[in-house]
This record gives C-alpha cells, sequence and structure tokens, in this order.
C-alpha cells in the first residue's frame, strides 16, 4: 500500500484531500499541530505532531511516504505565529520530506502570489513556492480561490450575518469579483496532480464569477435573509469586523483580506478547474448554511 503525508487532516482542505486518498485505497499519515484532537478518520489515519523545530524528527515522520499533501499556513498572525514564521516553517516541511526521500510534493498556495505584494499573506504565499522549488523535488502546486463547501468559514459566516442583521455593509460598490471553488474540487486537483511527475502550478478556480455583491445577494437569497446591502467606506469594514469579532470571540475578516479581495486577487481570468457550481450548492445546502457560526480561532487555535 502506498503512504501518503498530508499536513492539517483534522482542518478544512486537507481534511477532504485525506478522505479522497483514503476512499482510494491509499495509506494516509498526517502531520498536525493538534494531534490530541479526536481522529474522525479512526485507524486508517496515522496521527503524527509537527516538529517545526527538528527537521530529522520530522522526517522521520515521513519516511516510507512517496507524496506530501501541504495544506499548512496561517490565515493571519496570531500568538507570535506570523506569516514570516509560516514561511520558515514550510521551509521545514520541505527539508524534511527531501531528507525522507518523498518523491513528489503537492502544495496548496494562493491565486496570484507575488514577493512583491503589499500582502503579507500573498507575499509569504510566494516565498513558500520559490522554497518549494529550490528543494530539486518533483512538485505540483495548486493554487485556489475561494473556497466553499461543507464546514467552510467564508460562506458560512456571510450566511449567519445576513440570517441576524438587517443590514450587510459592502466595501465601496462590492463590484471586485471572486471566483469561488468547490473544496471537493480542491481536493480532486491535489490528489490528481499528485499522479504526475511534472513540476505544474494549476488555478483551482470554479464555473461561476460573481462581483462580491453578486455573492453576498446569492447567499441571501438561499438562506432566505432580507438583509439589505449596504455600500460603507472600505477603511470602515475592519473596525467593523474588530468590533463583531469581539462579540463572537473569533476574527472574522482582516485588513489584508479585504484589500486582497478588492484588488482581484481571488479570481482568474483562466478556464475552470472546478466542476462544482456555487449557485446549485447553494440551492442544496442554503436552508442550513448559517445556521451555526464556524470559528476560525476555536478550529485552528
Amino acid at each position: 500500500m502506498s503512504i501518503d503525508v498530508v499536513t492539517g487532516s483534522f482542518g478544512y482542505t486537507g481534511r477532504f484531500i485525506t478522505e479522497r486518498l483514503l476512499a482510494a485505497g491509499h495509506g494516509v499519515r498526517t502531520l498536525t499541530g493538534h494531534p490530541d484532537r479526536p481522529n474522525p478518520f479512526g485507524n486508517g489515519l496515522d496521527v503524527r505532531p509537527y516538529r517545526f523545530d527538528d527537521v530529522g524528527a520530522m522526517a522521520a515522520s515521513m519516511e516510507g511516504a512517496s507524496t506530501l499533501f501541504n495544506t499548512y499556513w496561517v490565515r493571519f498572525p496570531r500568538d507570535g505565529k506570523g506569516f514570516e514564521r509560516a514561511v520558515a516553517n514550510s521551509q521545514a516541511l520541505f527539508d524534511a520530506a527531501r531528507k525522507a526521500g518523498v518523491g513528489r510534493i503537492v502544495h496548496v498556495s494562493i491565486t496570484h502570489p507575488s514577493v512583491d505584494s503589499p500582502f503579507g499573506y500573498f507575499r509569504g504565499k510566494a516565498l513558500v513556492e520559490e522554497a518549494l522549488a529550490d528543494t530539486g523535488l518533483s512538485y505540483a502546486i495548486v493554487r485556489p480561490t475561494v473556497i466553499f463547501g461543507r464546514g467552510d468559514v467564508l460562506v458560512n459566516n456571510i450566511a449567519w450575518l445576513l440570517r441576524r442583521f438587517p443590514v450587510f455593509p459592502v466595501a465601496g460598490d462590492g463590484a471586485y469579483q471572486v471566483r469561488p471553488v468547490h473544496v471537493a474540487d480542491v481536493a480532486r486537483l491535489c490528489v490528481d496532480a499528485a499522479a504526475g511527475s511534472e513540476d505544474v502550478v494549476v488555478d483551482a478556480v470554479g464555473p461561476e464569477t460573481f462581483t462580491f455583491a453578486e455573492l453576498v445577494r446569492a447567499i441571501a437569497g438561499a438562506v432566505g435573509a432580507g438583509a439589505r446591502l449596504v455600500s460603507v467606506p472600505a477603511a470602515a469594514i475592519p473596525p467593523m469586523a474588530r468590533v463583531l469579532g469581539l462579540a463572537v470571540r473569533d476574527v472574522l475578516l482582516t485588513a489584508e483580506e479585504l484589500g486582497g479581495l478588492m484588488a482581484g486577487l481571488v479570481t482568474t481570468d483562466g478556464p475552470p478547474t472546478g466542476h462544482v457550481a456555487l449557485t446549485e450548492w447553494l440551492a442544496a445546502y442554503g436552508s442550513t448554511l448559517g445556521t451555526r457560526y464556524a470559528s476560525e480561532l476555536q478550529r485552528h487555535f
């Protein structure tokens, strides 16, 4: 039986990659920052902790693996763990994979990464891609836009807000675009990419493109919410998000995330690589979407 290593099988994208690999009969081992959490995969998943401080120990956790599927990253700086640390930790992962004799790395990145980006998230993602290329290992980079699906945070929490408040503030005119992709499509692209040997970069983008205002209206319609969209200055959104974040004890949205969205960094002009349309998914799951708040901090910290 072939063995694959997935970082973050208890997380979001990593969980769907793990499900797909196990269904295909692969042995799967995960590296995680939460090794003591309940294991939904039972004996089918071998759980090991991250050892970013000890590359040798982390390499030992990858011994015998043919592919490393890397979903590790941080959405925002927290508890001294920022983008610079995430880049260094990613480099340690790649070094460990090389020492362990892993044959191929499939890495989940983001659309439009750039070392010159004014946004630390996109800049850090670009630096990780460079570090991966420098390993000399065979690799595939999958670059998703906004990911939606069962258990997601962004679309769910937009729905949660729409269900509970009479107005929904939109930064500026809301005309900036987003091209959401279903998490199962991202997992499929990752697993398919592992089968190749060439170094490739693939955008993970869905079949539909929305303006942000259209996206919010589509979610509102699906959940039966009558909230009115109100245009507000972009600078007002992060403070509003912080105040609401205090109420729910979470980070709803960062200034960098808003900036990347408004700069058009979560859409592309290329052909769709995802099959699941958001509108069809909303029609199927709108009745339950947003009935409970999904906490980013609870999930990761």
